[in-house]
């Protein structure tokens, strides 16, 4: 599986048959995704950040909503989780996105606003790439984002949804979550290319380009 980060929280996962999109979004994000082709686009919340839907092609199938679903062979679960800490009171529901792809379990947390609840935790279980907003300001931040790496496991860890030359949102840069896991900053590499056999015994941090 490819994975690529087009930037904000928007990633493109791509097999030899399949292509998913995960939460597309608009220029007014000062990023530009270009226009996209997949059979399926998940949108973690109905935000125009995270559910421009007029840069895919086609008529691919857009989930939005918690569930387990199947479409060509790709395994996905929508977990619900919230925007904030208060239950969504101040921004809403979030899905957090669980894509299975060539034996690889992918998770997208979009938005996510707080630790997750036991439960969540449970439902969030067993991830082997995790893409985790680190930003803060409207998202979890560094500090929380450690926090749920320990409690999670994932074998690869994505950050996204923080400040880069282009974002126009009022993120934390990524140093800040970097010095919270207490490494140095890894070199950013434009694509992650994984597989099953591949995955590391312990967790590791991928820092993606969003330049192409």
């Amino acid at each position: 599986m490819e994975i690529t980060w087009l930037g904000h929280a928007c990633f493109r996962l791509r097999t030899k048959e399949m292509t998913v999109l995960m939460d597309p979004c608009p220029r007014s994000t000062g990023y530009s995704i270009g226009r996209q082709q997949a059979q399926i686009v998940t949108v973690s919340h109905r935000h125009p950040e995270h559910s421009f839907l007029e840069a895919v092609s086609g008529t691919p199938k857009v989930l939005d909503a918690p569930g387990e679903y199947e479409i060509g062979g790709v395994m996905l679960t929508g977990v619900r989780t919230y925007h904030d800490d208060q239950r969504g009171a101040l921004r809403g529901p979030n899905t957090a996105f669980i894509v299975e792809m060539e034996e690889v379990r992918v998770c997208h947390l979009g938005d996510l606003g707080h630790l997750p609840t036991q439960e969540q935790m449970e439902a969030l279980a067993d991830i082997d790439v995790l893409l985790v907003p680190v930003g803060g300001h409207t998202t979890i931040d560094g500090a929380t984002a450690a926090e749920l790496i320990s409690e999670l496991e994932p074998k690869l860890v994505v950050p996204m949804h923080y400040a880069t030359e282009a974002a126009t949102a009022k993120l934390d840069p990524l140093e800040k979550f970097i010095k919270q896991l207490g490494i140095s900053a890894p070199s950013p590499q434009p694509k992650l290319s994984v597989s099953r056999s591949g995955l590391p015994a312990e967790t590791q941090i991928v820092v993606l380009d969003y330049r192409r």
